[in-house]
């Protein structure tokens, strides 16, 4: 079966609750309280995105997060009383895309859920598209869903999300891919890091420490040198700027 979210938590009343609100605007959800369990789950229904607690009776979501991330790119948001920066910054170093701390408003995790599901539906119809257009062509074309950034050879090819700079393809997280899109829609001027939060995150109210992450795995993916990075600019005490 599709479902649109699975919830790995061990906190069963929370987790309903969760799974029955969402179930009330349309998102298909269902639910594990543990690790083989969300991973015997997996391997008989398709999901969309995934909401993946650390503390799982004894066993870690970084764990799950991990091997799913060898075969997957499917988006994971951990959702954790978890509240230090190192938990945080762990989660998105290991191929999570959000962290939510507990306790969570249903009402504002089900907007997180539905402005990522929006982008899935959104990407899955590009691609498409773009299969169709592919295969009426006899030649190569170049995607209406590609994009190319100034003269630093950089395309951004949106219904992959990935992105080719200097002839190579390098492929993105969803929320790498999204951050970098916003830059690039506001290219060679300076985007706060509160807009970043806004348009990516769907909330300004973020600790710098998220963004951080993000921006240095995009630096690592995309500049000649990540520590002297000359596409992504940060302006100190503002935000940051893609120069092209």
């Amino acid at each position: 079966m599709h479902y649109n979210c699975l919830i790995v938590d061990d906190e069963e009343d929370l987790a309903k609750m969760t799974c029955e609100y969402f179930q009330l605007f349309d998102v298909s959800c269902a639910w594990a309280g543990s690790i083989s369990g969300a991973e015997e789950f997996l391997l008989e229904n398709q999901v969309d995105l995934l909401l993946l607690d650390i503390n799982l009776e004894g066993e870690s979501g970084f764990v799950l997060c991990k091997r799913i991330r060898k075969a997957s790119k499917i988006p994971i948001l951990f959702i954790s009383a978890r509240q230090s920066d190192e938990d945080v910054l762990a989660a998105l170093q290991i191929g999570g895309d959000d962290y939510i701390k507990k306790p969570y408003t249903l009402s504002v995790l089900l907007a997180k859920v539905k402005v990522i599901l929006k982008r899935i539906s959104w990407y899955q119809q590009a691609e498409n598209e773009g299969s169709d257009e592919e295969a009426d062509s006899p030649g190569f074309k170049c995607p209406d869903n590609l994009k190319e950034a100034g003269n630093k050879g950089l395309y951004l090819e949106e219904a992959t999300m990935s992105v080719v700079i200097h002839g190579q393809k390098r492929e993105l997280k969803a929320k790498e891919f999204q951050l970098l899109k916003c830059l690039y829609d506001n290219r060679n001027t300076i985007v706060t890091k509160e807009q970043l939060f806004e348009e990516v995150w769907g909330d300004s109210f973020y600790g710098d420490g998220t963004l951080n992450v993000h921006i240095r795995r995009l630096r690592e993916k995309l500049e000649d040198d990540p520590g002297e990075p000359k596409l992504i600019r940060t302006v100190w005490g503002t935000g940051y700027m893609l120069e092209v």
